[in-house]
């Protein structure tokens, strides 16, 4: 395949070959790559080319709960998104705690249309000896509150498994929350009706921004003690971006602390949560349009490493329910790369910023070796967008299982071309709107 005339993020306008999975030359336009005989040639003038995104978090749901999603539905909707790296996280059911459970994953995972890692849990019943020896690529979401899944853990298992990991050079990723510093007063007023009736900012209210920050701290403290590689999951408050910063420069060892803010921590406030109600209750929970701004900002100015997308999807069914009884979590592998390209058009990040954050970074801070950049050597995982042409985010027309989106009615820069390592798994006509997927190609990227 030969993409010509693209302009990448930096601004380089070039043409980029691709041979036998891999980047194989990207040169100036015109510079003499000329197409091969047979070779499919891709005009992407006007439009720009950027490496497939890396979303380190999300959860599709296999085995256990494949009426929300399965490997086929959540990776359509990765590869239409822009997306061609996911890594899921253990509170599936049975939890993957142990050495079979990361078998039977791996295998609902075969039909994946894009690469993919495995993570392994943390519960008072995990088998660390088996677990590690599998093709593994992060320890977590390891919990310190309860959420989906409750595999919410004490200070000391987390410990304990922060020196197991550290043992063995593998990164932990923490759902930092301090249960004894929510708000159980909270919900105890009314809590009005079902789903979008319901009172959906007592959860706010609930799981405060000060159990966040305190569980940041403490995460933070215990990796430092045991030189583990920490990432902390969907930071949502300010608070907790510059604890891990202030870490960050602090820290001495080849690992530094990390952190990932959501698409629905940075586009979407407790303002939202009267039109949301249940369909806005996720953990940790939407904050303050103050808050909200501030973790934009953050993003802006570099304080964050990842945006990753917690993609948790429910059906409509089991969202409809009253505040306390709903499950939390969104959708949103499929809206990742288009809102934040809506934030590039329209001038509030850098497109060079959105690259390093979606693809760049979470390749470089997990070490997924040839991913996240467009260069000779380079896995061909690229997405072609047109930054002029964005539409309305429709639940109808995302292919995910939920059927339903927190982003309804928002703008988004979608991709009309995704490879993985070279090879089509999405194409969309940009005159006709007309779609294609290709075939499952995804495999461990653990075991490449």
């Amino acid at each position: 395949m030969l993409i010509t005339g693209a302009e990448l993020a930096d601004g380089r306008v070039r043409d980029v070959r691709v041979r036998g999975g891999t980047v194989d030359a990207v040169e100036p336009t015109n510079a003499g790559l000329d197409a091969d005989a047979g070779e499919r040639v891709v005009d992407a003038r006007g439009r720009h080319l950027l490496p497939g995104a890396v979303d380190v978090h999300v959860h599709f749901r296999e085995p256990g709960a494949s009426h929300k999603e399965t490997w086929t539905s959540g990776s359509r909707g990765a590869a239409a998104g822009g997306v061609t790296t996911v890594v899921d996280q253990p509170n599936t059911s049975p939890p993957t705690v142990d050495g079979d459970a990361f078998d039977e994953k791996a295998a609902l995972a075969a039909p994946s249309l894009v690469d993919y890692g495995i993570n392994g849990g943390v519960t008072g019943d995990w088998d660390p000896e088996s677990l590690f020896e599998r093709p593994l690529f992060a320890l977590g979401e390891v919990f310190l509150a309860d959420s989906t899944g409750d595999m919410g853990i004490a200070l000391d298992l987390f410990e304990d498994a922060l020196a197991e990991a550290a043992a063995r050079d593998v990164p932990v990723t923490v759902h930092a929350e301090d249960e004894t510093l929510f708000d159980e007063g909270a919900l105890d007023g009314d809590l009005g009706g079902v789903g979008t009736a319901a009172t959906a900012d007592a959860w706010s209210a609930y799981r405060t921004a000060e159990a966040e920050a305190a569980a940041v701290e403490r995460a933070l403290d215990a990796g430092a003690e045991s030189d583990a590689q920490v990432h902390i999951a969907h930071t949502s408050t300010p608070e907790g971006i510059d604890a891990v910063a202030e870490a960050r420069a602090d820290a001495t060892g080849d690992a530094p602390p990390t952190c990932e803010v959501t698409p629905h921590h940075l586009f979407l406030s407790r303002e939202d949560a009267g039109r949301l109600g249940t369909f806005g209750r996720m953990n940790p929970p939407l904050r303050s349009e103050k808050r909200r701004a501030a973790v934009f900002e953050r993003l802006r100015d570099g304080d964050v490493d990842v945006v990753a997308t917690d993609h948790a999807p429910h059906t409509v069914a089991e969202k409809r329910q009253g505040l306390t009884d709903a499950p939390s979590g969104v959708p949103g592998v499929e809206t990742l790369y288009p809102l934040l390209l809506e934030s590039v058009r329209k001038g509030n990040l850098s497109l060079e910023r959105v690259r390093d954050v979606v693809a760049a970074n979470p390749a470089s801070i997990f070490g997924i070796e040839g991913k996240g950049r467009i260069e000779p050597g380079a896995d061909a995982d690229l997405v072609v967008v047109d930054l002029t042409n964005p539409r309305e985010i429709e639940a109808g027309a995302l292919h995910g299982a939920a059927g339903w989106t927190p982003f309804e009615g928002l703008l988004g820069v979608f991709p009309e071309l995704t490879t993985v390592r070279g090879e089509v798994v999405y194409e969309r006509d940009p005159v006709t709107g007309a779609e294609s997927f290709g075939e499952p190609v995804g495999r461990n990227v653990r075991e490449a």
